[in-house]
């Protein structure tokens, strides 16, 4: 799972290639993913993500990304090779609060990201107002002095001789 936090138009280009050098995944101008595979339809061994920043080479990015890799699930046995049921039934628990435990902090990751963006998004939008209002208050300051000038010139006696 990955998400684009900072930069740009917040996109990237995602490739996913397996041990073999074959693509497995290949994304452009993606600002946010979340890939799921199992290693028995690909081979064993070390598997590559790039994400490139060719597009926008002049602006940094930040990406958060995560990773997570399960094994298939393995059963308590007793000592004469039988499954525990009680075990079995605990493992399964655990293994279900580690998952919404991995799922509440993906969740969390996601929000601090959503917030580092929109946070962002505020303080530019705050900015752009406070420098219109600033050309508002010059704009106001200097049609009030072309006016009291205008006023002057209008009521000024002239005198012909």
């Amino acid at each position: 799972m990955f998400e684009v936090a900072e930069g740009g138009f917040l996109d990237i280009d995602v490739k996913i290639v397996g041990p073999d050098n074959s693509e497995i995944y290949k994304g452009e101008r993606e600002s946010s993913g979340k890939y799921t595979f199992e290693l028995a339809a690909h081979m064993d061994g070390p598997h590559t993500y790039c994400f490139s920043n060719k597009m926008s080479t002049m602006t940094p990015k930040v990406v958060m990304f995560s990773m997570d890799i399960s094994q298939p699930n393995a059963h308590t046995q007793e000592a004469d090779g039988k499954i525990d049921a009680d075990g079995q039934k605990l493992e399964e628990m655990i293994r279900e609060l580690s998952a919404m435990l991995t799922a509440v902090k993906h969740e969390q990751e996601y929000m601090q990201v959503r917030d580092r963006v929109h946070r962002s998004i505020n303080e530019n939008t705050n900015s752009r107002v406070v420098i219109w209002a600033i050309f508002e208050a010059i704009l106001l300051v200097s049609m009030t002095i072309g006016q009291i000038y205008y006023l002057k010139r209008f009521f000024e006696v002239r005198r012909v001789v």
